[in-house]
């Protein structure tokens, strides 16, 4: 499957556990940054973490279509669908373990953005093909701002 061939590039977030304060932040400053950059921007969570983001941003200035995670990784697994950019959000192991498949059955660019008291040790286990950004960021999201604004070159 080709990616966005004659409509906008899309862009993925997926959303880790929903404990995770930092997330919602980050998500949205992710939706934000992909919309600047010319994506649409697509989030994939369980119900609880999409809620979060839905109450965070309820006439989805920022973030864009809201899918099931399981059925995301679904669409993409079998070409239904497939997105330019995906960001995984990493603060549990099962972070990791979405980030490799995603790595694995989409086309696209893929960044696992690592965060939470764990962090170093939650990257060290991504031994697949993707970009990492990487901060222990718990409740303040700015250190993991402003490695994704590097990375993505949207500080510039």
């Amino acid at each position: 499957m080709e990616i966005s061939d004659e409509k906008r590039k899309e862009g993925l977030i997926i959303l880790g556990c929903p404990e995770a304060p930092a997330q919602v932040s980050l998500a949205v400053h992710l939706a934000h940054g992909l919309r600047r950059s010319g994506y649409a921007p697509v989030v994939a969570g369980n119900p609880s973490a999409r809620q979060l983001l839905a109450m965070a941003d309820p006439e989805h200035h920022y973030i864009g279509e809201m899918l099931d995670l399981e059925r995301c990784i679904e669409e993409i697994s079998t070409d239904e669908r497939d997105y330019d950019l995906s960001f995984v959000l990493v603060h549990r192991e099962s972070g990791v373990s979405y980030a490799g498949t995603v790595s694995v059955v989409s086309a696209g660019r893929v960044v696992a953005v690592v965060f939470g008291k764990e962090a170093e040790a939650l990257a060290s286990l991504i031994d697949f093909d993707c970009e990492t950004v990487v901060a222990p960021a718990v409740h303040n999201p700015m250190p993991l701002k402003k490695a994704i604004d590097r990375v993505m070159k949207w500080d510039v």
